[in-house]
């Protein structure tokens, strides 16, 4: 009866732990984020060459998606099919950390992209009061992109 009594309380203990386990695994978590975009050869030569993302499959097969990894379990799908590119707040943004932010900008330079710091002056880079420097600049859909080195 003991032995019956401790199993039931062992498998008690092992089913409150699943319980718990799939409440933390239930935070959500980013998986992606997409971009409507006018023409996707573009922007996907921009987040390819420029920003220097990979590819990865993706499940349409349409000529109409190009997907990105950013991270561990998540991408940057981008979406042809926008009209025009429109004008987007700076404050909405994607950011990006690189190891120096010095040698990312003679890529932009290369490619003509004009860069800037937060206050709009050109050519400039913005040293947060953490030390971490930050540029942006716009993708050819007018959406900003921040580069930034934080190390985190």
């Amino acid at each position: 009866m003991k032995k019956i009594l401790l199993f039931g309380l062992f498998v008690s203990i092992l089913s409150l732990q699943d319980l718990r386990a799939q409440s933390a695994t239930n935070k959500p978590v980013l998986n992606h984020i997409a971009l409507y975009v006018v023409d996707l050869k573009k922007s996907t030569f921009f987040y390819q060459q420029i920003i220097g993302l990979d590819t990865i499959p993706e499940p349409f097969h349409d000529g109409k998606h190009t997907w990105f990894s950013i991270g561990i379990k998540s991408h940057l799908h981008l979406i042809q099919g926008a009209a025009v590119a429109t004008e987007h707040p700076k404050n909405s943004h994607l950011c990006f950390s690189v190891g120096s932010v010095d040698l990312f900008i003679p890529s932009l330079k290369k490619n003509n992209i004009e860069y800037e710091n937060w206050g709009g002056e050109k050519n400039a880079v913005t040293t947060r009061v953490d030390g971490v420097k930050q540029i942006y600049f716009k993708d050819p859909d007018g959406y900003w992109v921040e580069i930034n080195d934080a190390k985190e």
